[in-house]
């Protein structure tokens, strides 16, 4: 027979003692006042089902109607049509895929299943279209500019002394590379700032001029490059600098960036739960406070995402460039004076030239492109990409080592009470 005893704890008040077949720990927890987890060790899971595999039949549709298309694309383009081409191959047999998948699973579904398999069929195939056009042009870019890439020169030198029927081991786009940096600097330097702020005054404050801000944000998303060059030109260069510069490139690059930043960032505000507001405002948080300690902090994976959109909108624009930075072959570190050019404008400058080795160094220097987005992004990612609440490895252990800090504290001020009594039965 099992009995259960109160034990007075330490504020004065009687919790009921475990049972006599407790474990240790259970026993010590419960003393303590803590919640205690039982033991799912006995407990018998069953196999886990895997939801997302495809069924038998629907694997048979797929290769029947696979080798089905392939058979009519070859019957139309060797035999019974007079048609040629890669591209039309693959076009004809990806449609008339299609048909006969529809077909085939028509057989045993109804309608609805019949929509939802060929959607699903269509989208992946839209996701792989994307990613082989991605694939190829990495791939493409690469294996042209190989030649340059593999010369060390290419990343520390600039043209200044490099003719055009000069070899790969002369000359190199450092100066475009710098160039790059500074310019895509300056304009995330004003455009981050400016462009959150727009954000939280469109979606925090509000009113009739903030339609009229989203407006013109909408329509300067849309406005061609060429046409922020030519405003930045005729506004900047004509009326004050009278000279091509980096820091008047940095200016259109920004003019091309802030609707990107803007709209996005508007976006992912909104996407903010109203009651984390109220619930600040219920505390006595001012409205500043709320939006630095409560809808920044929650928004700031969306808003990292919202930057690498805008860089990867300016990082690449040859036209503002084109008219407000000049071409150079030397290096140039002021922004404020003289011609900078950048990597995009040096692809430009390149692949112009009927030479080979100026070719080649013009796919290097896209291919340095590629890869200085990409190194921008992976920090962009590393810096701010975590979710709201979500801690970092080192965050983890540091949470974990106060936890058991807590637990040893408080086992430490409310000592093991005396043994329980048992029946003697």
């Amino acid at each position: 027979m099992m009995t259960i005893t109160l034990e007075p704890n330490t504020t004065g008040t009687s919790v009921a003692a475990p049972p006599d077949d407790a474990t240790p720990n259970a026993r010590v927890a419960e003393r303590a006042g803590r919640t205690v987890i039982p033991r799912r060790d006995d407990i018998e899971v069953g196999e886990r089902r895997n939801v997302r595999a495809a069924r038998l039949d629907d694997r048979f549709a797929i290769l029947g109607a696979a080798a089905g298309a392939l058979a009519v694309a070859g019957l139309l383009f060797g035999w019974i049509a007079p048609l040629s081409g890669v591209i039309g191959f693959v076009v004809v047999a990806f449609l008339t895929f299609v048909a006969l998948y529809a077909l085939l699973v028509s057989i045993t579904s109804d309608l609805r299943e019949v929509i939802d398999r060929v959607m699903t069929v269509v989208l992946i195939s839209a996701g792989v279209i994307l990613m082989s056009a991605l694939l190829f042009v990495v791939i493409f870019t690469m294996l042209r500019g190989w030649q340059a890439l593999t010369n060390v020169n290419f990343f520390f030198q600039d043209m200044e002394f490099a003719g055009p029927l000069d070899g790969l081991d002369v000359g190199g786009v450092a100066h475009a590379i710098m160039g790059t940096l500074i310019q895509i600097s300056i304009a995330l330097a004003i455009s981050i700032p400016l462009g959150i702020v727009t954000a939280l005054f469109l979606n925090e404050i509000g009113g009739r001029f903030a339609r009229f801000v989203r407006t013109i944000v909408d329509a300067m998303t849309a406005l061609p490059s060429i046409v922020a060059g030519l405003f930045i030109y005729s506004a900047f260069i004509l009326l004050f600098t009278h000279q091509r510069s980096g820091f008047a490139a940095a200016l259109a690059i920004t003019v091309m960036m802030l609707p990107i930043i803007i709209r996005a960032s508007d976006v992912v505000l909104r996407l903010v739960a109203g009651n984390l507001r109220e619930a600040s405002y219920a505390l006595g948080a001012s409205r500043w406070r709320t939006v630095w300690h409560v809808v920044l902090p929650t928004a700031r994976s969306g808003l990292v995402t919202a930057i690498i959109l805008g860089t990867a909108r300016g990082i690449g624009e040859t036209s503002p460039v084109l008219l407000t930075s000049g071409i150079t072959n030397v290096m140039n570190l002021n922004p404020f004076e003289g011609p900078m050019i950048s990597l995009p404008l040096q692809v430009f400058d390149f692949v112009r030239s009927p030479e080979p080795n100026i070719i080649a160094r013009g796919f290097g220097t896209a291919a340095v492109l590629m890869l200085l987005v990409l190194t921008l992004f992976a920090i962009a990612r590393v810096l701010g990409g975590r979710g709201a609440g979500e801690l970092s490895p080192r965050q983890r252990r540091a949470a974990l080592a106060r936890s058991a800090r807590d637990i040893a504290r408080i086992e430490n001020s409310h000592p093991a009470s005396a043994p329980v009594s048992k029946d003697p039965q």
